[in-house]
C-alpha cells in the first residue's frame, strides 16, 4: 500500500487530533490555455485547533515549494502524497503550503481540455472520493469539514465558478482574480472549481419562506460555447425548478446553499458530480443530434438525483466512506421519485426497474458483492463500491422502506435527521434513530436483514402446492398480478398483495395464464416466471398495458437467460417477436443491449452466427420501418449488429455516402454516422479514407474520439495491435481516447486477431495499477480482460498474485466471474 492510499483507521485518528476551521485556496490558472504549462500554483492556508504535535497533509502534485507552521519556515517533508507537519502547537494553528498541482488528463483533479473546435481552453475539477488533493493541499477526508474560501486567477473573460458567489473580483486586462464568499462549512471532495469561455444560460428559482421573505437563487446552465448550438438549457432550467420546489417542501430544509449552477463538461468520467452550488455533468447530456424521451428522462433523473444530494450528502455528510449509501442510495432513489412528483417524467419508476435494478442484481451476483453499509478499510476501496450496491440496491431498498413505513414517515424521518446533523458527519445509526422516531417502527431487524446482508432472494410461485417458495430468506412485501390470455393479448385480471417472511407461505391464486411476481415492483429480487406464464409471454408481452409489468418481465426474462435457465436463443426469439412493439423506448434500449450481449456472450458460438444474421435482419427491418423514438433506437442497435455481420453493409454505405436515401423519420447525425462507420470498419468495408473524410465533417472533440475508434476497430492484425500498444504505453491518451482505444480493439468479432495479447494482458496488469492513476487503471483492466474459453489464465494469475492490492484483485475477480458465468451458460444451452 502507498501512502496515497490513505485508510479508515488513520483518517480516523488524524480527525480524532485535528479540529479543521478554514481553509483559503488560492490557485492561478491563467496559463491554462498554454499546453506547455503542465502545472499551476496553488496556495492552501488551513486553519485548525490540533490535539497532538504532528499530522500530515494530503497532496497529489508536481511539486511542494514551501511550508509554514504558524509564520515559521518548515523544511519540505513530502512523499509525493502526505506533507508531514510537526511542531504544532495545542490548539488553534495556521499552516501555509505553496505548492505546483498538474493539469489531468484523466477527468482526476483539475481536468484541462482543449476544444478542436475553437481552439479554447475549459477547465472543471472531480475530486470524488480523493483527488482534491490533485488541486490543493488538504486533510482528504469526509469527516474533516472547512469554510473554504476559494480565490481565482484565470484568463480575463473566461467564466469563473465556484461552490459560492463571488465575493469580489479585479482585472487588469489579460487576467482576472475571483474572490469568493466562504462556504458553509463542506468536505474536500465536494469544492470544486470551474472556469473557462463557457456558454451561460441563467435564470432564477425563488420560494417563499416562513417568516415571509422570499429566497432566491440564481441558476446557471453551461456548456462549451461550440455545443451552445445544441443545448436546450430551457428543459434543463426548468427540471432544476420542478426539483427545487419539490425537495424544498418535501425536506423542510430550506435550499442550503447560495447559488445552483450546472456545468456540462468533457472527458467527464461519472454521470455528474453534486459539488454543492456547482453541479458538473458530462456533456454526453447535452445532445448533438436527434434524441429520445429515454434520453430526456435519464438527464432529469440525473439532475434531479445531484439536487437530492445538496441536502443528502453535502449538508449532512458521511463520516467515512463505509456509509457511502447514506447519500447516494438515498439520490438514486430521489432521482425517481421527484421526477414522477415533479416532472413529466412519470414513468420514472419503469427504467429504474428494466435499468437501474439489473445492475444491482448483476452486481449482487458478482463474489465480490457486499452489503449497502459496506467494509470499506481504505480509499482504493472506496473508490470501487461507486457501484450497483451502493446506487441500485440501496434505492430499491429505501422504496421497500417507503411502503413499510409510509411515505409521509420517511420523508419526516428525513427532515429531522436534517435538523440534527445539518453541515456534519453521520453514520447509519443517526439515520435510523430519526426514521423510527418518526414512524415510530423499530428498524434494527430491517437494517440488518437488507442493508447488513449480501445477495437477494429468488421468488417463485408453486402452482401445484399454491404456495410463493424464496431462495435466501428475507422478509418481502410484494403484489402478485395475475393475467389472462385471451385473443392473443394478457390482461391483468387480479392484482394480490401478501407477505412472504419465511422460505415458502401459502398463496391460493385465481387460475391465470401469467402470474407476475412482484408486480408493481414493491421487493427487491429475481422473480421467476414458471413454464406457462412464459408461454404466456411468448405469445402477448407486448400486448401488457402497464409498462412497469412490462418492465418487470423483460427484466426476468433477462435474469433467467443469464442464470441459464432460459435459452438464449428462446429469448431473442422473444426479443425479436416483442421488442418492435414496444412502446417505452427505455424498455427497448435495454431489450436492444441485452439481445446484443447475449448473441455475443451466451449463444454457442455454433449458433452465433444464425443468431447474428436474424438480428441484424431485425434491426434493419425496424429501423426503416419504425418511428420517432424507437426508430432512433433501432438504429443503434444496428450499428452494434452491423460490427459483427456485413450482410447489410452495403445499405448502410449507400445510407452514409448519399447515394441511397436513409429510412423516412430518421436523421442521419454526426453520432449515428459514426457509429456505422465502426460498423463498416469492423467488418472491413471502412478504412482510414472514410475515417478522415468523416472526421472533416464532424471535427469535434467527440468527432475525434469516434474516429480513433474507428481505426482502431479495422480487422488487420496490425491495427489491433497497435490499439493495443497505445493503450498500455500512450499516456497523452485522455480517459475518453483511452476508452475509444479498447472500444475499437475489442469491437466486431475480434477475437481471432486480438487472443495473442491473453498472456501479455496478465503480465502488465499489476504493473498499471502501481503506476497509473486509478481511474485509467481500472479501464485497462476491466477493458482489456481476455475473453477466452478458458478460466486456466486467470485463476493461474489469482494464485500467483495473492498479494496484490486488494481493489485490483476484485476487479479481476469480478472479470473472472463474469467470464465464467459465460462459459457456464453457454454450456448449458443443449
Amino acid at each position: 500500500m502507498t501512502s496515497a492510499n490513505l485508510t479508515r483507521d488513520e483518517t480516523a485518528a488524524r480527525a480524532a487530533a485535528i479540529s479543521l476551521r478554514h481553509a483559503r485556496v488560492e490557485l492561478d490558472v491563467s496559463g491554462a490555455p498554454d499546453p506547455q504549462r503542465t502545472g499551476f500554483p496553488t496556495t492552501v492556508t488551513l486553519g485548525f485547533d490540533a490535539h497532538a504535535d504532528a499530522t500530515w497533509i494530503d497532496f497529489l502534485g508536481e511539486a511542494v515549494l514551501r511550508v509554514q507552521v504558524n509564520g515559521s519556515e518548515q523544511d519540505v517533508d513530502w512523499d509525493g502524497a502526505r506533507i508531514r507537519i510537526a511542531g504544532l502547537a495545542r490548539g488553534a494553528n495556521e499552516v501555509r503550503i505553496e505548492a505546483v498541482g498538474a493539469y489531468s488528463r484523466s477527468g482526476e483533479g483539475l481536468h484541462r481540455f482543449r476544444d478542436p473546435v475553437d481552439g479554447e481552453t475549459y477547465l472543471y475539477t472531480q475530486y470524488e472520493p480523493a483527488d482534491a488533493r490533485r488541486v490543493m493541499p488538504c486533510f482528504e477526508q469526509p469527516d474533516l469539514k472547512a469554510r473554504y474560501t476559494f480565490v481565482i486567477t484565470a484568463p480575463a473573460g473566461w467564466h469563473v465558478l465556484s461552490n459560492q458567489a463571488p465575493a469580489r473580483s479585479s482585472d487588469d486586462g489579460a487576467t482576472q482574480t475571483v474572490e469568493f464568499a466562504p462556504t458553509l462549512p463542506i468536505s474536500s471532495y465536494i469544492t470544486a472549481v470551474v472556469a473557462g469561455p463557457y456558454h451561460r444560460v441563467t435564470g432564477e428559482w425563488s420560494k417563499p419562506s416562513a417568516d415571509g421573505a422570499e429566497q432566491r437563487v440564481p441558476l446557471g446552465a453551461y456548456c462549451r460555447a461550440s455545443l451552445a448550438p445544441h443545448f436546450d438549457a430551457d428543459e434543463i432550467l426548468e427540471i432544476t425548478r420542478q426539483g427545487l420546489d419539490f425537495f424544498d417542501e418535501a425536506f423542510g430544509f430550506p435550499y442550503p446553499w447560495s447559488t445552483y449552477d450546472q456545468v456540462f463538461v468533457p472527458e467527464y468520467n461519472l454521470g455528474a458530480m453534486e459539488n454543492p452550488g456547482l453541479v458538473t455533468f458530462t456533456e454526453a447530456y447535452v445532445f448533438r443530434g436527434a434524441s429520445t424521451d429515454a434520453q430526456h428522462e435519464g438527464r432529469a433523473n440525473t439532475i434531479l438525483h445531484e439536487m437530492a444530494h445538496m441536502w443528502f450528502g453535502d449538508l449532512v455528510t458521511m463520516r467515512w466512506w463505509d456509509d457511502l449509501w447514506l447519500k447516494e442510495s438515498f439520490a438514486d432513489y430521489m432521482g425517481s421519485h421527484a421526477s414522477v412528483a415533479a416532472t413529466r417524467f412519470t414513468d420514472a419508476w419503469v427504467s429504474f426497474a428494466a435499468r437501474r435494478k439489473t445492475w444491482a442484481y448483476l452486481q449482487d451476483q458478482l463474489p465480490t458483492t457486499h452489503p449497502i453499509v459496506a467494509d470499506i478499510p481504505d480509499l482504493e476501496a472506496a473508490k470501487l463500491n461507486f457501484d450497483g450496491i451502493t446506487y441500485a440496491k440501496g434505492a430499491s431498498v429505501l422504496k421497500q422502506l417507503v411502503a413499510y413505513v409510509g411515505e409521509e414517515a420517511f420523508f419526516e424521518g428525513a427532515r429531522r435527521y436534517f435538523r440534527a446533523h445539518a453541515y456534519g458527519n453521520t453514520t447509519l445509526g443517526d439515520l435510523l434513530t430519526e426514521l423510527e422516531g418518526a414512524s415510530g417502527r423499530d428498524l434494527r431487524a430491517w437494517s440488518a436483514a437488507w442493508l447488513e446482508t449480501t445477495g437477494m432472494s429468488t421468488i417463485a410461485y408453486d402452482r401445484s402446492a399454491r404456495a410463493l417458495t424464496q431462495t435466501d430468506v428475507r422478509p418481502h412485501r410484494l403484489a402478485i398480478g395475475c393475467y389472462t390470455l385471451a385473443n392473443g393479448r394478457l390482461t391483468r385480471t387480479d392484482l394480490i398483495e401478501t407477505d412472504l417472511l419465511e422460505e415458502s407461505a401459502p398463496l391460493p391464486l385465481p387460475d391465470a395464464d401469467l402470474i407476475l411476481i412482484n408486480d408493481r415492483d414493491l421487493t427487491y429480487a429475481k422473480a421467476r416466471l414458471d413454464e406457462r406464464s412464459l408461454a404466456a409471454v411468448e405469445e402477448g408481452l407486448s400486448t401488457i398495458e402497464d409498462p412497469l409489468a412490462r418492465g418487470l418481465i423483460w427484466a426476468s426474462l433477462w435474469d433467467a437467460t443469464r442464470d441459464g435457465e432460459l435459452p438464449a436463443r428462446r429469448y431473442l426469439a422473444i426479443v425479436r417477436r416483442h421488442a418492435p412493439a414496444e412502446p417505452n423506448v427505455g424498455l427497448l434500449t435495454a431489450a436492444t443491449a441485452n439481445a446484443a450481449f447475449a448473441i455475443g456472450h451466451y449463444v454457442p458460438t455454433p449458433d452465433r452466427p444464425a443468431e447474428r444474421r436474424a438480428w441484424l435482419d431485425t434491426t434493419w427491418e425496424q429501423t426503416r420501418t419504425s418511428t420517432g423514438g424507437t426508430q432512433l433506437t433501432w438504429a443503434r442497435a444496428l450499428g452494434g449488429a452491423a460490427a459483427f455481420d456485413d450482410g447489410r453493409a452495403t445499405g448502410l454505405r449507400a445510407m452514409l455516402d448519399g447515394s441511397a436515401p436513409a429510412p423516412e423519420g430518421l436523421a442521419l447525425d454526426a453520432d449515428l454516422r459514426w457509429s456505422w462507420l465502426t460498423a463498416l470498419a469492423a467488418t472491413g468495408h471502412a478504412g482510414q479514407a472514410e475515417a478522415d473524410a468523416e472526421l472533416a465533417r464532424d471535427d469535434t472533440a467527440t468527432g475525434r474520439t469516434s474516429w480513433i475508434r474507428v481505426l482502431a476497430a479495422r480487422p488487420e492484425a496490425e491495427v489491433r495491435a497497435a490499439a493495443w500498444d497505445a493503450a498500455w504505453h500512450d499516456l497523452a491518451l485522455t480517459n475518453d481516447h483511452l476508452d475509444a482505444t479498447i472500444g475499437g480493439f475489442r469491437t466486431g468479432d475480434s477475437r481471432h486477431l486480438i487472443a495473442r495479447f491473453d498472456d501479455e494482458y496478465f503480465a502488465r496488469i499489476r504493473d498499471a495499477w502501481s503506476e497509473r492513476s486509478i481511474e485509467i487503471a481500472r479501464r485497462l483492466v476491466t477493458g482489456l480482460f481476455p475473453s477466452s474459453e478458458s478460466l486456466d489464465p486467470v485463476d493461474a494469475w489469482l494464485a500467483a498474485n495473492a498479494d496484490a492490492p486488494a481493489s485490483l484483485r476484485r476487479l479481476v475477480l469480478e472479470q473472472r466471474d463474469h467470464l465464467a458465468r459465460e462459459l457456464r451458460v453457454r454450456a448449458a444451452q443443449g
